[in-house]
């Protein structure tokens, strides 16, 4: 899901640039009615562990690896406006301390991973809010959809963005099959880490997940 430089026109980079950062500032606005003193620590912890999160490659076809994109966990404990934000700053410190996508696609992997990914993990996640709180297993079940279906669409996003100035000379259909094929394994992934760590987060301080506040959580935390 980090795209290097050259995979998109130059006129793409800027458009998907303009998009991300209209994005943000959207959600930089709407995050302030969700910060206080208790979830700007949240925020901190989720931004930390995305980042060491991403670090850590999984196996899912020969040459082949994926790691945590981070919208769906971020968006269910810190909620989708901050959730966004996070993810934004991780992958902001990852392109200029790591070169972990070009620079020139910062722009289009904010859009995936920090506005796509965030937005459709929490959407899964609100749908399915009344499993989630009605048990624990409920919870990790909506967890897991989330963060599947958000690894998935987040690559999605990619396609829109090659279909619009791809210029790395593959086909569409080629990338489309290969791209969304690989991304559903990884959602597998994805999914199971982010069930854990909201399972975790649940368990010991129900009242930090975004998703759960206002809920009656008597069997979330067993």
């Amino acid at each position: 899901m980090h795209m290097s430089d050259g995979l998109l026109n130059a006129q793409t980079a800027v458009l998907f640039a303009a998009v991300a950062i209209a994005g943000l500032a959207v959600a930089l606005v709407r995050a302030r009615a969700d910060l206080d003193d208790r979830t700007a620590p949240m925020a901190g912890l989720v931004a930390a562990f995305v980042f060491a999160a991403q670090m850590i490659n999984f196996p899912v076809l020969p040459g082949v690896s994926g790691h945590l994109l981070g919208g769906a966990l971020a968006a269910i404990l810190a909620g989708p406006w901050v959730g966004a934000l996070c993810v934004a700053i991780v992958l902001v410190v990852q392109s200029l301390l790591f070169a972990d996508g070009g620079l020139t696609m910062l722009g289009a992997n904010i859009t995936n991973m920090a506005l796509i990914g965030t937005a459709v993990g929490y959407l899964v996640a609100l749908a399915l809010r009344r499993l989630a709180t009605r048990s624990r297993a409920g919870l990790l079940t909506t967890a897991f959809v989330a963060g599947w279906v958000n690894t998935v669409l987040a690559s999605c996003g990619f396609l829109v963005q090659y279909a619009t100035g791809g210029d790395a000379g593959f086909s569409l259909p080629t990338v489309s099959v290969a791209l969304v094929g690989v991304h559903a394994l990884i959602g597998l992934g994805e999914g199971l880490i982010t069930a854990a760590t909201v399972g975790a987060v649940a368990a010991a301080r129900p009242d930090l997940v975004h998703l759960l506040r206002g809920a009656r959580t008597p069997e979330v935390v067993r």
